[in-house]
């Protein structure tokens, strides 16, 4: 007897039998994409031009760089968007999807868009299954960018279930989607709590009391290289299966982790303890992207990178907070070539505050306590979009 192939694993109860499955090309008005050019700009309008880097989280993101054209070229390519209107992106970040929420946009060449006769609340989960995402990888054309093509979204096979079970499916995984956006909004607020704290303390509004609630000594502002000396990494040929993350770097940089026993042996022979990273030891990246901190590492650090030696008693973190407050300055002392780097002398005559230790420690503690939330609320996120993931592979076919 052959095996039945379009049911789901997971369904909602009173649903049985199997769901169709039909071309996009018959459940959508109009498929196509934007405009094949260069459009007039106009800062005068408000008219948004995005391509398929707009597309982010399920919504249309304009961000301070997206461009506004011309109201008349607009009207000459107006594409009918409305309510029942779904985005794509068809080449650089492939098959990200948007629901379009009236917002005034032109689309360029990367966007495709969908005009349903119908709500899409069920079709916009559907093209985030697995199944149609390696579809359209499997479809992609082109040698150097990569694009999928409009023939390809009209022949694309979607599921079909009854327009009830559809309604189920759709409102059950939009109630957690807007669980993971409510998430992700907290970790934005406390985000921004930080940043407005750290302006206060940095700028020496905000202060804090010794234990017998006295004020503490006023904060002295001295060059860097009167608390800190600098000592760079070595040249250890590290490959992408060592990158590692701290968890208070911004990026991947390129460390290799003391905990493993991959290759350890003969890059601690080829270096001395000023090359290794312990707790509470600072670093930052001097090549590439410099400014970016990091803290707390047990590994040995690559010669894109550097230690921070202290010279006088100080609360490592406290200093990770400072120069995480004045990126910007950092940044601005990195020469503008095709690679940037951070000189060490000019690095040396930023200037930093030098505050009694025990105010470090309090306001360390303080900021630290902030991140926990902040690092809490990332992995509720993460625990939720891994949820969904896993309904999206059991409740379609």
């Amino acid at each position: 007897m052959a095996t039945i192939q379009n049911i789901p694993k997971l369904r909602f109860p009173g649903f049985k039998g199997e769901w169709e499955k039909i071309k996009l090309g018959k459940l959508a008005e109009k498929i196509g994409d934007g405009l094949h050019g260069t459009p007039i700009y106009s800062d005068d309008s408000d008219i948004c031009f995005i391509n398929g880097n707009n597309l982010t989280n399920g919504k249309i993101e304009i961000t301070d760089k997206t461009k506004k054209v011309d109201y008349a070229i607009f009207k000459k390519n107006d594409k009918s968007l409305n309510e029942n209107t779904i985005l794509i992106s068809l080449n650089g970040t492939i098959g990200n999807i948007a629901k379009y929420n009236n917002e005034k946009v032109m689309l360029g060449k990367s966007v495709g868009y969908f005009n349903f006769k119908e709500s899409t609340n069920f079709y916009f989960h559907v093209f985030h299954t697995d199944k149609i995402q390696n579809f359209f990888i499997s479809e992609l054309t082109g040698s150097t960018i990569k694009n999928l093509s409009l023939k390809t979204l009209r022949g694309t096979i979607f599921p079909f279930p009854s327009p009830l079970e559809q309604q189920k499916i759709a409102s059950f995984l939009s109630a957690v989607d807007e669980k993971i956006q409510q998430l992700s909004r907290k970790k934005e607020l406390v985000e921004q709590y930080k940043k407005g704290v750290m302006q206060q303390l940095f700028s020496g509004k905000l202060r804090f009391k010794d234990e017998n609630g006295t004020d503490y000594a006023d904060w002295e502002s001295v060059k860097m290289n009167e608390l800190f000396s600098f000592k760079q990494g070595i040249q250890c040929g590290i490959e992408d299966q060592f990158l590692e993350k701290s968890d208070n770097m911004e990026r991947f940089i390129r460390i290799i982790d003391l905990t493993s026993d991959k290759e350890i042996p003969r890059f601690i022979k080829n270096t001395d303890k000023g090359n290794l990273i312990f707790e509470d030891d600072l670093f930052m990246v001097r090549y590439g992207v410099p400014g970016l901190i990091g803290y707390g590492y047990n590994g040995v650090i690559a010669n894109n990178l550097f230690r921070l030696i202290p010279k006088k008693s100080v609360h490592n973190k406290f200093y990770l907070y400072v120069l995480t407050h004045l990126k910007k300055d950092i940044m601005n002392l990195s020469s503008s070539t095709t690679m940037p780097a951070l000189n060490f002398s000019s690095l040396g005559v930023l200037k930093i505050p030098e505050i009694e230790i025990e105010e470090q420690q309090k306001i360390a503690t303080f900021l630290s306590s902030i991140d926990v939330k902040i690092e809490s609320t990332k992995q509720e996120i993460h625990q939720m979009q891994s949820f969904k993931k896993g309904l999206l592979q059991q409740m379609f076919v």
